[in-house]
């Protein structure tokens, strides 16, 4: 059974049967490796499965958490309104809101006067005062200039009347108002300027050196020596600071 026949030499034979022998091991080897693979292969398709399942439990679960305290916070809520005492007090509370949004409201309406129609506006002007000498012996009386300036791009007009114009004097840190020019002599004298681009309107104001407060019902007393600052305003324009100084 295993010697060879036929009119071939054996040799030939053998061969032949050697290379069938070697092809059927190939092909058993690549068998074998594509059960291997498809096997393995079906772990990571399966594997992700558990995890979605656990990513939608996950997701439900935090879900009907939510809902169960949007729930409990309603039942709050609900427990609380229910009592007349708590009601109360939210009423108040909110009464007090409202009260506080108007005053701030009506208090904002009252220091930014609106500008007349036809008037240059805040946003076009700028304001500048300076005291005419850095230095005034005690008993002086110091000199400020106020000067307002269109550094807007058209010719406008503005009133520039003395009670719209303050000179306030101020102790160096800002936190005292000393004295301003309108305390003692309300004016209400219009004084309408016509102002072109770049134009600008200087006036001169005097300081007694004593101190004033609105109406000028109290009394006026002398400034000692010290560093002061002066600020110039005009409606909603206030100008920043300027030092000067009084010495003895």
């Amino acid at each position: 059974m295993l010697e060879p026949t036929g009119p071939l030499p054996p040799e030939i034979y053998w061969r032949r049967r050697i290379l069938a022998i070697g092809v059927s091991v190939v092909v058993l080897a690549l068998v074998i490796w594509l059960v291997v693979a498809l096997t393995g292969g079906d772990d990571p398709d399966q594997n992700p499965e558990p995890a979605a399942a656990a990513v939608t439990t996950s997701a439900t679960t935090t879900a009907a958490d939510a809902s169960a305290d949007a729930a409990s916070a309603s039942t709050t809520r609900s427990g609380g309104s229910s009592g007349s005492s708590g009601t109360r007090s939210a009423g108040d509370s909110a009464s007090e809101d409202a009260d506080d949004e108007d005053n701030t409201s009506t208090s904002a309406t009252t220091s930014a006067a609106p500008v007349p129609p036809g008037q240059c506006s805040d946003q076009s002007l700028a304001v500048r005062v300076t005291a005419d000498e850095p230095n005034y012996r005690v008993g002086s009386e110091p000199d400020f200039t106020i000067v307002i300036t269109n550094i807007g791009t058209s010719q406008c007009e503005r009133d520039l009347g003395a009670g719209l114009q303050q000179v306030l004097v101020y102790s160096l840190d800002g936190n005292e108002r000393l004295w301003a020019n309108t305390d003692c002599f309300p004016e209400s004298t219009a004084d309408i300027r016509s102002l072109a681009p770049g134009d600008q309107a200087a006036y001169s104001v005097k300081w007694s050196a004593t101190t004033s407060e609105p109406g000028c019902q109290a009394p006026r007393e002398p400034v000692g020596p010290g560093a002061y600052t002066v600020v110039g305003q005009l409606g909603g324009l206030r100008s920043a600071p300027e030092p000067f100084n009084i010495t003895p």
